[in-house]
């Protein structure tokens, strides 16, 4: 229902909780409360509340855990209440369901309370800064700025620490030209690939794949990554034959995970305020942009005015253009989310890959269909994508890696976005750049200290 509720939000024109880092928040109070409340109705002690009044006897575990959710959604989404009442009436009738229900409910509020005074995603007041390198709106889709205060202004969910990156490469240095070369070949516009030079690294039909299966950009009838990354999650939790109270535990660590990773991606990203290729590109020449010094040579190489992007996918947006996101590029917040929630599934399932960087077997006999390629939903000229099945041989570190790629083959981040690269392109990690690093710092803070309300307060 929680998934549901940001499909369909996300496919209205107003709506609420819209926007990843609002989508992740929204999933994350819906599981603490049904957490909670099962630990609750358990006697348990491990509660992200903190110690918990004790239940009536003969309370139903089930209505307890539902009346939390039912709560929390009907707070986050008013809009959709009747899709929520709807649903509670399929209910069955049980003994205790009344106290049950009543006890989940005083959960949601708690938790609920708690979280009332977050930060919203508007950019009321922000005044962006200018310069080379700065953040700007996609010149092709003009737009505002999303969420500049959100990181600041928002208390920790459960890290215990306000994970930071190191600066991303600096612009015009040996590193930040190979990564613009990359984007600027793989990353462009079908339209505008017969102006690439004869022998360019272009973007094969498999990477157009890859950019568009994570897609998830807030489109109509998707949602948002969060949505995404839990819709894989359970596939894994299915497999493995999960009992109630480790669905409880597991969807409870990664979506706040996410909520955490919104807050500290977005965060570092107006600490940084990089812009991202569709103006990186156009204005990479001295001679362009707000502050251009007059043309003394021929224009630098991976400078074209002209450039466009494939574009986050406007999936179902018959008529509308591929876009930019309308927050600075560096970390990726696509690679934050996911390295986030997938790093803590394979925590959770095998403690020994916390500091493990490599390949796993938890999507072993497993395939996944993403929504982007269904067989249902269309591109942007209407046209049916087919439905296409995905493997992992190399399990869900290979998902975090290739989530974090895909942006690239957008046109949408540089590659250092998600995480550094050598000579060659090729990832490595533990160096405190990009979205993957900052994703698995977030799990793994959580993972050891545990699912505990955080201490950590806002910047301002």
């Amino acid at each position: 229902m929680a998934l549901e509720a940001n499909k369909v939000t996300h496919s209205k024109k107003e709506g609420e909780q819209k926007g990843p880092v609002l989508s992740a928040r929204a999933l994350a109070i819906v599981h603490v409360a049904m957490h909670d409340a099962y630990m609750g109705m358990n006697g348990q002690t491990t509660t992200w509340l903190g110690n918990l009044p004790a239940p009536k006897p003969g309370a139903s575990v089930d209505a307890a855990i539902s009346a939390a959710a039912l709560t929390s959604l009907e707070y986050l989404y008013p809009s959709q209440k009747n899709f929520f009442l709807t649903k509670s009436k399929e209910m069955p009738a049980t003994a205790g369901k009344a106290d049950g229900f009543a006890y989940g409910i005083e959960i949601a509020n708690r938790v609920i309370n708690i979280r009332k005074n977050d930060p919203t995603n508007s950019d009321e007041g922000y005044v962006a800064p200018i310069g080379r390198g700065a953040h700007k709106s996609d010149p092709n889709n003009e737009q505002g700025y999303l969420a500049p205060f959100y990181g600041k202004r928002s208390s920790l969910f459960s890290a215990n620490t306000k994970h930071e990156l190191d600066p991303p490469a600096t612009l015009n240095s040996p590193e930040y030209n190979r990564v613009a070369s990359q984007v600027y070949t793989l990353g462009i516009a079908p339209e505008l690939t017969g102006g690439l030079d004869n022998g360019a690294d272009k973007r094969t039909p498999e990477q157009t794949l890859i950019g568009i299966f994570w897609g998830y950009d807030g489109a109509n009838g998707l949602g948002t990554p969060p949505r995404l990354y839990n819709q894989i999650v359970r596939k894994v939790a299915i497999a493995k034959g999960n009992d109630l109270e480790a669905n409880v535990r597991l969807f409870a660590m990664i979506n706040v995970a996410m909520a955490d990773a919104g807050i500290l991606a977005w965060r570092e990203k107006y600490r940084y305020n990089l812009w991202r290729p569709v103006v990186g590109i156009r204005e990479h020449d001295l001679s362009m942009g707000e502050c251009a010094e007059p043309m003394t040579g021929p224009l630098e190489a991976n400078c074209d005015p002209g450039w466009l992007p494939l574009g986050a996918p406007k999936t179902n947006g018959n008529g509308a253009k591929n876009f930019t996101p309308d927050f600075p590029a560096y970390p990726s917040g696509h690679a934050t989310f996911g390295a986030a929630a997938l790093h803590m599934t394979r925590m959770f399932y095998d403690p020994n890959l916390k500091g493990n960087r490599s390949s796993d077997n938890l999507f072993d006999g497993l395939t996944f269909v993403s929504e982007e390629f269904n067989g249902v939903n269309r591109d942007n000229n209407n046209t049916l994508r087919p439905s296409h099945s995905r493997s992992f041989q190399g399990g869900l570190w290979d998902m975090i890696v290739e989530n974090g790629i895909s942006r690239v083959y957008l046109g949408v981040h540089w590659s250092f976005d998600a995480f550094k690269t050598d000579n060659n392109n090729d990832p490595i990690f533990n160096h405190k750049t990009g979205g993957v690093d900052l994703g698995i710092a977030i799990a793994e803070d959580i993972f050891v200290n545990g699912l505990n309300k955080s201490a950590v307060g806002p910047d301002m």
